[in-house]
């Protein structure tokens, strides 16, 4: 027919288009974010350095066989050498051994305090995101309550009444461990509510979300399936500096003597328990503080380069 156009133009000019299956689209997204987060050179640093901490609290007994509660009376409060790396504290105990075990504690205390915080915080805040009205004000009402309690006399009073109880029931370091993670993990889910609040309030009104809405899918459905996958990005974030909060607190409440017993050492107990020694022994404050300190700062700059890997605004 005079005036049409060649087929084989047509396919030139327009080629057909090629849709990604959703597994490589997924695949395609977490390179996108661990390319990222390999530009970030301290956080890179910070996960080798949290990765050799964590394999050192895990295996240590392995390559440490000593145990903590062997006393050597001969070699009291002795300084760093080749048979106690670490020294040793008033009792002769080798601080390393009690620092490898001091680790798993402190370390157990964060993951799980986060996840209890991080429980709460999500729950909270995908439910106030969700609904509007009475529901949401309720709920900004009991957060904003929270926010206004006093942490620290809290966390103190709360462990001072329930700690001779929860010991009865699951023994001294079930109890105590019970019991701190759930008062810290209660006492620190609010700016993660806060968080993931502000996430739905933001995505419920996306595109998506009205097309899943406009095919019938439940508002359960909706909060699981479609929009929360969408703000765990900030809320991964997020953790990571509960888990270092959490830390801190623990060892805290364990500088001020309502932690774990002596015999049950943590990062904070052996923080404690050296505060008479600054003096004579300062080792015995030195390895536990430094500890702490490189432990929260690897876990903080992680959580940097998780800011920047999941920014999807930021050029790949």
């Amino acid at each position: 027919m005079p005036g049409s156009i060649p087929a084989s133009l047509i396919a030139d000019e327009a080629p057909p288009l090629r849709v990604e299956p959703v597994a490589e689209q997924r695949v395609s997204l977490r390179r996108q974010a661990w390319r990222r987060f390999r530009r970030h050179r301290l956080a890179l640093i910070s996960l080798f350095i949290l990765g050799l901490i964590v394999f050192g609290v895990i295996f240590g007994p392995l390559l440490w066989p000593v145990s903590i509660s062997d006393i050597d009376f001969t070699a009291i409060l002795q300084g760093p050498s080749w048979a106690h790396p670490f020294g040793t504290d008033d009792l002769g105990q080798d601080l390393l051994a009690r620092m490898i075990y001091g680790g798993r504690i402190s370390i157990a205390v964060g993951i799980a305090a986060m996840a209890v915080a991080g429980g709460l915080g999500v729950m909270v805040g995908a439910i106030s995101g969700m609904a509007s009205g009475r529901v949401d004000a309720a709920l900004m009402w009991l957060t904003d309550l929270f926010l206004a309690l006093p942490q620290v006399p809290l966390l103190l009073l709360l462990i001072f009444l329930f700690r001779d109880t929860l010991r009865a029931a699951l023994g001294e370091e079930g109890g105590i461990f019970l019991l701190i993670v759930v008062v810290i993990g209660g006492l620190r889910w609010m700016p993660l509510a806060r968080l993931v609040r502000a996430q739905f309030l933001s995505l419920r009104e996306k595109e998506f979300v009205e097309a899943a809405r406009a095919l019938g899918a439940s508002r359960f459905r909706l909060m699981v399936k479609h929009i929360l996958p969408n703000a765990i990005g900030p809320v991964i974030v997020a953790a990571t500096i509960e888990v270092a909060n959490a830390i801190i607190t623990e060892s805290t409440l364990s500088f001020l003597g309502l932690g774990f017993p002596p015999d049950v050492p943590s990062w904070g107990s052996i923080l404690y328990d050296a505060q008479q020694y600054l003096d004579t022994a300062p080792h015995w404050a030195l390895f536990p503080g430094f500890a702490i300190f490189l432990t929260v700062l690897s876990i903080n700059f992680i959580g940097d380069g998780l800011r920047d890997a999941l920014d999807p605004r930021r050029v790949i």
